[in-house]
């Protein structure tokens, strides 16, 4: 089996957001993934690029293998990353947890990336 794989490079501003749901959305539906697992994907994706809204690059890329659905997010000021959203808000941490298998940070370059993994539910699963 190969894996899909997107890699997705767009301005770290709110305006380009959707853009990200959108490719996100459309490898889902190349993988008939549930709307609950897309959701949950979703979910934590829009928590990670919420930490950007800048003029830099942000890079998402996203891969199928296996029945798991991978996204791979940055590069994020690490210090932002590990503080999450403490404004009020859910905390990232907490966030990533409820819908997503795994969530990783690893330090490239002095930024931080997150990849996430999604464990996907299929209907054909028992033979």
């Amino acid at each position: 089996m190969t894996a899909d794989e997107i890699r997705l490079v767009i301005p770290a501003e709110e305006d380009f957001r959707p853009i990200a749901h959108l490719v996100t959305g459309g490898l889902a539906m190349r993988l008939d993934v549930t709307y609950d697992d897309l959701d949950d994907l979703q979910v934590g994706i829009e928590a990670l690029l919420s930490l950007r809204d800048d003029m830099g690059e942000l890079v998402l890329s996203l891969s199928a293998d296996d029945g798991v659905l991978r996204a791979s997010l940055g590069p994020f000021p690490p210090e932002r990353v590990q503080d999450g959203a403490r404004d009020g808000g859910l905390d990232l941490r907490r966030v990533l947890e409820t819908v997503c298998d795994t969530h990783e940070i690893d330090e490239r370059d002095g930024a931080a990336w997150v990849e996430l993994t999604k464990r996907l539910a299929t209907a054909g699963a028992s033979a």
